[in-house]
């Protein structure tokens, strides 16, 4: 059974896009995955995302994809809100993906906009609808224009939050205006899905993260969050300013190739890349050590 939520936090507040580890050949790690989880439950995260971007998931299959659901509910399912990625180009394999989560044991979807195609935005409507009449489970969007190359535009979000199961919107957009005027029209739960932007999106109205930096900087993020429902902008704004060598850092190049760098240096479960992703090298990876020190995170 999932946590308790609520229709402000129907996924919790604080929620890491969790990698995929896997072992040194390249193979699904479950055990893995289930360590990982804990940990970043351990670390003050309410909610999970599987099978994202950050996950990987145009290199997993559909299988994989049931597989780590199935593991990591079985971790944590009853301390965080596991939401899993069901999105695709394709309408009907994300509806296949959305069925097949909701059998696994997921306690909500991630949808994010059909990339390359270019849909108009008819096109992402029925697109969505589609995947939240496919599951009995809440729904949340991913509007990230910059990868999937078209934003759901601010009467689109209207009209998907009339259904009953379509909840909340991760928003990588960038766009501060646009998400003030989102959020204050479609009432969706808003969850900032750009690091840099997390306590920016808090101040016009977004409820939580979903969060790459998590992985690292949980407690951080949590205690900025929780200072900033408290009405201590001044603490908020410190803990931010403290993370900007992190969101930094983890962003300099492609942003699950950072993770999985940093969680290795840790210890943490994380394994190799699938192609084409690639490691860093040893001249980025002490970069990444340099960022990640000025942050005060400890490798």
């Amino acid at each position: 059974m999932a946590p308790t939520s609520t229709s402000q936090t129907p996924f919790g507040r604080v929620l890491t896009a969790m990698v995929t580890p896997f072992t040194t050949d390249g193979a699904l790690d479950l055990d893995g995955a289930q360590r990982l989880a804990a940990h970043l439950v351990d670390a003050g995260n309410d909610g999970l995302i599987v099978n994202g971007t950050t996950g990987e998931s145009p290199t997993t299959s559909d299988a994989e994809k049931a597989q780590l659901v199935r593991a990591v509910v079985e971790a944590v399912g009853d301390r965080a809100h596991v939401v899993a990625g069901a999105g695709t180009n394709d309408t009907r394999h994300s509806v296949e993906l959305a069925r097949a989560a909701e059998q696994a044991g997921a306690h909500g979807l991630l949808a994010v906009t059909p990339y390359y195609s270019k849909p108009p935005q008819e096109g992402l409507l029925r697109h969505f609808t589609a995947i939240a009449d496919a599951a009995g489970l809440p729904v949340m969007l991913y509007d990230i224009p910059g990868r999937s190359g078209v934003p759901i535009g601010t009467e689109t979000m209207v009209r998907l939050a009339e259904h009953p199961r379509i909840v909340a919107n991760k928003d990588a957009k960038g766009d501060l205006g646009r998400a003030s005027w989102a959020i204050a029209r479609s009432r969706l739960a808003w969850y900032s899905g750009d690091d840099m932007l997390n306590l920016p999106l808090l101040s016009v109205g977004a409820v939580g993260f979903v969060s790459v930096v998590g992985h690292l900087v949980s407690p951080e993020l949590r205690a900025m969050l929780e200072a900033h429902l408290a009405g201590d902008v001044a603490k908020a704004t410190e803990i931010h300013q403290k993370l900007l060598p992190v969101f930094t850092g983890m962003f300099r190049t492609q942003g699950v190739i950072t993770t999985k760098a940093a969680l290795t240096l840790q210890g943490q479960p994380a394994g190799p890349l699938r192609l084409p992703l690639v490691e860093l090298t040893a001249e980025e990876t002490e970069q990444l050590k340099r960022d990640l020190a000025a942050g005060g995170v400890q490798l």
